[in-house]
């Protein structure tokens, strides 16, 4: 039988269950090993009997109650122009003859732009006055490739592939000490570290949060455990009892919140899919107490190069299982809402022209949503650019006009109590005074 991997890395080094030393086969050492980059914790049905020990007290407080920031990424390159639709721009609509989104569908947001009818679920939270739009957004970078794109925006530092790090990772980094940090202090919901949260600061990948709550459950312990409990308990190896105690800490915490018993706010319904459960599992370890400051989930299937549709269509449906994910996680958060901040991105927009098989291609800028209890939300922010044709990007985009990083910036200021935004942003600029006042 294949065995499951246990313990991995973002590189995909780990322990598989049949005790197979993975990183010496590869010709790792175990100093190497625990010392190579951010852990993830990967589901699995066995969990070694001594990860179920009591969470460290100072641990499990450290980070309590304070606020939270969550990072959404869009994989694909999402079409802004049909998300917010400018439904006032004659061109819009002579450029997408079948895709446009009709005055008599959008949902009006202030009498120049609306809402794509598939995203009714986010609408109220904009009227609520919790839900902030940044339109013409994006990269100062051209890129089309979705490799360098979603690289740039993810390491903050547009044009420059030599960043070792991740902006979010960078923000921690600079934001004021607050006791001792929880190993749940920055968390992604999929298999591996993802570039955006890479860096100094340790960081866990959780694959699926259930799985670790029912397993082993007075079962005897495995070769694996027994395996991992010596290398522990009797390793002098400082590396080991750093990098790696992050790791088995977060386990331990996890355990202790017992996951499969975790039940959403009262009628809350999280879509069923892939990226419903991401932020469903993102909520509860929000919940938890388990000192989460930043959070990273991601969804794709936002490349749209044929039949994208309008009202209805490819797009549509991704939309509607989107903004569905949204409002059941902010409803689920209930008034702990008021303490997270969620933002939105994508590597950049498409086309202002559909092309001939009734979809788009790679643009340039693109929109953005900002969620938050302490968001001044119900309003579109940034400058319209116009989509007539002397006003496009190269003849053929939307032009940016506010940089991405302005709103990343801002919200990791004003939420995590980041700074040093020269050195989360460098060479960017990002300052306070030139904040669109969202946050």
């Amino acid at each position: 039988m294949a065995s499951k991997t246990l313990f991995t890395d973002a590189s995909g080094w780990g322990c598989d269950l049949n005790g197979r030393d993975l990183a010496r086969r590869n010709g790792m050492t175990r100093r190497g090993f625990m010392r190579a980059g951010a852990m993830a914790l990967v589901g699995t049905s066995v969990i070694p009997a001594f990860l179920t020990r009591a969470v460290y007290a100072e641990a499990a407080s450290a980070a309590t109650n304070k606020k939270k920031l969550v990072v959404i990424f869009q994989r694909g390159a999402c079409d802004g122009l049909n998300v917010v639709v400018p439904y006032t721009e004659a061109n819009y609509y002579a450029m997408r003859p079948t895709i446009a989104i009709q005055p008599r569908d959008v949902l009006d947001l202030d009498g120049r732009f609306g809402l794509h009818p598939a995203m009714a679920a986010m609408k109220p939270l904009y009227d609520q006055g919790h839900l902030a739009i940044v339109h013409a957004a994006g990269s100062p970078d051209p890129s089309r490739s979705h490799f360098d794109a979603q690289d740039f925006m993810e390491s903050g530092t547009p044009g420059v592939k030599s960043t070792p790090d991740g902006w979010l990772n960078r923000a921690l980094q600079v934001e004021p000490e607050h006791g001792k940090p929880s190993a749940f202090r920055a968390v992604a919901l999929g298999p591996e570290v993802p570039r955006t949260l890479q860096g100094k600061v340790p960081a866990i990948a959780v694959a699926n949060l259930a799985d670790f709550s029912v397993a082993g459950r007075g079962a005897q312990p495995s070769p694996i455990s027994n395996a991992f409990q010596t290398m522990y308990d009797q390793s002098s190896d400082a590396v080991l009892h750093g990098t790696g105690e992050e790791t088995f800490e977060a386990v331990r915490m996890l355990k202790a919140a017992d996951p499969a018993k975790y039940q959403p706010a009262a009628g809350v319904v999280y879509p069923a899919t892939p990226f419903g459960n991401s932020l469903k599992q993102v909520a509860q370890l929000l919940k938890a107490n388990l000192g989460v400051e930043a959070a990273f989930s991601d969804v794709g299937g936002w490349d749209t190069h044929q039949n994208q549709g309008g009202a209805e269509g490819q797009l549509a449906n991704r939309l509607r299982e989107f903004s569905q994910t949204i409002a059941a996680f902010w409803q689920d958060m209930g008034d702990e809402a008021e303490n997270v901040t969620l933002v939105t991105m994508s590597e950049f927009g498409r086309t202002a022209r559909q092309n001939g098989t009734g979809g788009t291609d790679h643009g340039h800028a693109n929109v953005m949503f900002v969620l938050g209890g302490t968001v001044k939300g119900g309003k579109v922010y940034g400058k319209w650019p116009g989509l007539s044709n002397q006003q496009l990007n190269e003849g053929r985009d939307l032009v940016v006009t506010t940089d991405f990083r302005n709103v990343l910036g801002e919200a990791a200021y004003k939420t995590l109590g980041a700074r040093r935004l020269d050195v989360v942003f460098p060479g960017a600029q990002v300052v306070p005074a030139g904040f669109l006042g969202f946050a």
